[in-house]
């Protein structure tokens, strides 16, 4: 079983399909899904703490906006885990969290980076194209056992 990052980070489809070949998706939904669900967190509905921020620096300079700091705080930790990832490129906004630019250049910067497996797929626009993405994502988890 290997742990897949997953772009948009929060795919529910991808999400899926990485579960049903027996991997680990690594998505934004685990690590919001603990945060909201922590009794140590006094500030709802913000359910940051002060480390938060900090946790941002890490991968984003002081002079970079809060939000992309905030975003990466959550997403880093988990392109640091991953020992895969698949991309979904063209995707609607309606698809995943992909509004923020500069997150989104950093987090595919960092993924590069790391030097990961790594499959690159555009967003289906039709059937038939939907069924040769999801066989293409199929193989290339295969390939991860």
């Amino acid at each position: 079983m290997k742990k897949i990052f997953i772009y948009p980070p929060n795919s529910l489809i991808l999400t899926d399909l990485v579960e049903r070949f027996g991997h680990k998706p690594l998505t934004l939904q685990t690590v919001i899904g603990k945060l909201v669900k922590n009794p140590e967190i006094d500030s709802p509905p913000m359910n940051i703490t002060d480390e938060e921020p900090k946790k941002g620096l890490k991968y984003a300079a002081i002079e970079v906006p809060s939000g992309v700091r905030g975003r990466m705080a959550l997403i880093g930790p988990l392109i640091e885990e991953a020992e895969a990832a698949i991309i979904m490129e063209d995707t609607p906004i309606s698809f995943g969290c992909i509004g923020c630019q500069r997150t989104n250049e950093l987090t595919l910067y960092l993924i590069r980076r790391k030097g990961v497996p790594t499959i690159k797929v555009r967003y289906p626009k039709n059937e038939k194209e939907a069924e040769i993405v999801v066989n293409k994502i199929i193989h290339f988890l295969k390939t991860l056992e």
